[in-house]
């Protein structure tokens, strides 16, 4: 067993996702979240800069001693992971295996659509993923761009997000998938409207809950589960205005996550 805390990072909010269904499906484990809100969005950065700026964060998290860390942004998870691995002396968990593992469990005609950011579609991650699983899968992407800057602006029901909803994932209902894998740690708050919009017959993946599950095999596994009555913190950390990060996550959270501190990822004693 080991109490020492969980870290969860992301390019900026939508991680929090990945932290809530972490914090639901692991009660007694203490977790670390930052999110790089100084050089947020990652989509659109090359792969060698998200692999740099994973590595900063991932040098920040190791002097917090934490036991695991869960790479709670699709596009690290994309470019960085197998890097970050190999620097890491804890396990590192992405988000893009585990929704795919689920997708390709859940789908009986290996017709499986995924959405994500340009940046997450374009590097293919999910399709690489899925079929490797099963070559004969049947992948249909769609970029989502304004998913996430309505999500942060809690639009989560309003018109404006259903009539984008409904031009994005049009394409998808006429492929005739029936699995759809919300490849954006923000896409998870837009479920009910999703559900509505696919209809009964598409089954929604999200990547948070399927990467908690991911988290609870292994550190069961490499025996690093908290002891049950070990005391429960959670940290929230912001790489820049914490105050709109707090307000912001207020949409993710049950609560507005509070206190938020501020890190400076190049000076690890800060």
């Amino acid at each position: 067993m080991n109490s020492g805390a969980i870290g969860i990072f992301d390019s900026g909010i939508g991680g929090l996702t990945v932290a809530a269904a972490v914090r639901q499906l692991l009660p007694n484990e203490s977790t670390i979240y930052i999110g790089d809100t100084a050089r947020v969005p990652y989509g659109p950065k090359s792969p060698e800069t998200v692999r740099r700026y994973a590595r900063e964060i991932l040098d920040w998290l190791l002097h917090q001693d934490v036991k695991a860390i869960v790479v709670a942004c699709n596009t690290v998870s994309a470019h960085a992971l197998d890097d970050l691995r190999t620097r890491s002396p804890v396990p590192v968990i992405g988000v893009i295996k585990p929704g795919a593992r689920a997708a390709a469990h859940a789908t009986t005609t290996n017709t499986v659509g995924v959405i994500g950011t340009a940046g997450t579609i374009a590097s293919g991650a999910y399709r690489i993923a899925l079929q490797r699983i099963n070559p004969a899968m049947r992948v249909v992407e769609q970029a989502c761009p304004l998913f996430v800057p309505l999500v942060e602006e809690g639009w989560l029901d309003h018109e404006a997000t259903r009539f984008v909803a409904e031009e994005y994932l049009r394409p998808m209902r006429n492929h005739g998938i029936d699995v759809l894998v919300l490849g954006c740690t923000h896409y998870p708050m837009l479920k009910p409207l999703l559900r509505e919009v696919m209809g009964p017959e598409v089954q929604l993946i999200d990547s948070a809950e399927a990467t908690a599950g991911e988290l609870a095999r292994v550190l069961n596994e490499l025996g690093l589960v908290a002891p049950a009555r070990s005391a429960v913190t959670q940290r929230w950390v912001a790489t820049d205005d914490p105050a709109r990060f707090a307000k912001v996550g207020a949409v993710f959270m049950s609560g507005s996550p509070a206190p938020v501190e501020l890190a400076e990822l190049g000076k690890l004693d800060a």
